[in-house]
């Protein structure tokens, strides 16, 4: 195995984005010794994986379902686990007599998620987010969703709150459909991304006040019929074929 080990060397990438230090951002590591702690809460950042125990090889921690052929950071901030959250919201689709529309081959009642529109690949997404550091899975899942679906939305004040309550007694009822690894194709031998997905299902109509701009622009959010033939970005798709599980709904 020695000979496999030497021959493999991956391609060193860090962005530029990523090296002028924002906020997000760690410190580069340039020795083996350093102050981060991997594998536990580090101060406010969460270095703990959903994976379990990962390695830390030489002061860098190391990805634990392999090799990727880049090392470094690459385009994210967190040296070790990137934690995301992402909010699957979901409602019944429904025919103009609110009735609630099956498919006409399963028979089973077809499932409506809100995505959004990647702006740098241009797929659709399920709205979510980073975890910044000192939240809360939950707080981000409502954060994000919150900024991205109802910033895309045009209404006064008197709706705003009205869908804020909405919005504020759904996300008490989650569901978690994963925790753990991403395949993302952001993805480093000492960096990569984990998430927390979790369903909120409106088994009621109250989702029905949320007009949310249709569209295929880059940012747009929209209510996606869900079936499999759904086109989504990374391993989104999975998420949503675990929230038709869970629902009982067509797939």
């Amino acid at each position: 195995s020695s000979g496999i080990n030497a021959e493999y060397a991956p391609v060193k990438y860090t962005a530029p984005s990523v090296q002028k230090g924002p906020v997000w951002a760690d410190k580069d590591i340039t020795a083996p010794m350093h102050e981060m702690e991997f594998n536990k809460r580090d101060g406010k950042v969460n270095r703990v994986s959903h994976y379990g125990q990962y390695n830390v090889v030489n002061g860098f921690p190391m990805n634990p379902i392999g090799r990727t052929g880049i090392s470094g950071r690459g385009l994210l901030g967190k040296w070790g686990p990137n934690h995301a959250a992402d909010p699957v919201v979901t409602r019944w689709k429904r025919n103009d007599k609110g009735e609630i529309v099956n498919d006409d081959k399963s028979k089973k009642p077809i499932l409506e998620v809100v995505g959004i529109k990647r702006r740098d690949t241009g797929e659709w997404a399920i709205p979510g987010g980073m975890v910044d550091a000192g939240d809360t899975v939950s707080l981000t899942l409502k954060k994000e969703f919150g900024e991205e679906a109802m910033n895309s939305m045009e209404m006064d004040d008197a709706t705003r709150n009205t869908v804020k309550k909405t919005l504020d007694e759904l996300f008490k009822h989650g569901t978690t459909l994963y925790k753990g690894y991403v395949d993302d194709p952001r993805n480093t031998d000492n960096a990569w991304m984990e998430t927390v997905a979790v369903n909120f299902h409106d088994s009621t109509t109250s989702f029905n006040t949320f007009k949310l701009h249709a569209g295929d622009d880059a940012g747009a959010v929209s209510w996606i019929a869900i079936d499999s033939h759904i086109k989504l970005y990374a391993n989104h798709k999975a998420m949503i074929e675990a929230a038709t599980s869970l629902n009982k709904a067509h797939w």
